[in-house]
């Protein structure tokens, strides 16, 4: 090979890595010492932010799935859901062969740029969370918090659901099932229990063990309406009851675990 084309051929490799430095240099470095929540654009308080973090090393530790945060000012030109991708596998979020891990990405909304979200489960994750999940928990959990600027609200929601689901207290079928129940489906449980309350209120003065048992009956009738709001009904809405905010060794953190496409996201 002559001297030209060995200084063409160098040439073309040094451009091909410095733009691979460059790409790379876009998606955030993995964080040191590790952390499971990454605030990069400061719309969480500190105390927030140690609540998230103590709940996902929490369930970390006691199940291998690692859930990680991440907020960024801006996604630097990349699709949200090619961000996310990108960010999962340059960190290794999950346990290697098991890749069990899932990114929740947000870009806060500016003044003149819209907000974005994106849930992006590892490869050992697409069946358990798959894309339709994913965008009703975006859709249902994070986006309508978000509007109202309860940034903290839509993440905590999202993250409850996402370990809910993964624990396999509920299913994903069951999630989606739920949140398209139609709300007019507690009509007709409120309206029996508006009757019931005033013919106790009516047949006090007679019966004065119905009366009595008034906290029964109202008891019974909102146990049975149960909810379909989102982000309201039964364990999903649990909190850090469920999986704790109990004290946990930190972070040790990512396993190398990968990530091939699956998972949704939004805007607003």
């Amino acid at each position: 090979m002559s001297f030209p084309r060995k200084l063409q051929t160098l040439t073309f490799l040094v451009f091909i890595f410095i733009t691979l430095q460059v790409f790379s240099q876009d998606i955030p470095d993995r964080p040191v010492p590790p952390r499971l929540v990454n605030d990069y654009a400061g719309i969480l308080t500190s105390e927030q932010a140690a609540s998230l973090e103590s709940r996902l090393v929490t369930f970390n530790d006691s199940t291998s799935t690692q859930v990680t945060v991440v907020i960024v000012k801006s996604l630097n030109g990349y699709d949200k859901a090619d961000f996310a991708y990108r960010l999962g596998q340059k960190w290794g979020v999950g346990q290697k062969g098991k890749n069990n891990g899932v990114v929740i990405l947000i870009k806060p909304k500016a003044a003149n740029e819209r907000g974005d979200a994106f849930i992006a489960p590892g490869y050992g994750l697409e069946a358990v969370l798959p894309d339709a999940t994913c965008k009703r928990i975006v859709d249902n959990e994070m986006i309508p918090r978000f509007r109202e600027g309860d940034y903290y609200g839509g993440i905590d929601a999202a993250v409850t659901t996402i370990m809910t689901i993964t624990k396999g207290e509920y299913t994903a079928e069951q999630y989606n099932k739920k949140i398209n129940a139609s709300p007019y489906g507690l009509a007709i449980p409120i309206f029996i229990l508006i009757l019931v309350i005033l013919w106790i209120r009516i047949t006090r003065r007679r019966m004065h063990t119905v009366g009595k048992s008034l906290p029964f009956w109202t008891l019974f009738w909102l146990g049975s309406m149960g909810g379909g709001k989102s982000g309201s009904w039964g364990n999903f809405r649990s909190g850090s009851g469920s999986f704790g905010s109990g004290s946990s060794g930190g972070f040790g953190g990512f396993g190398g675990g990968s990530f091939g496409g699956g998972g949704a996201g939004g805007s607003w």
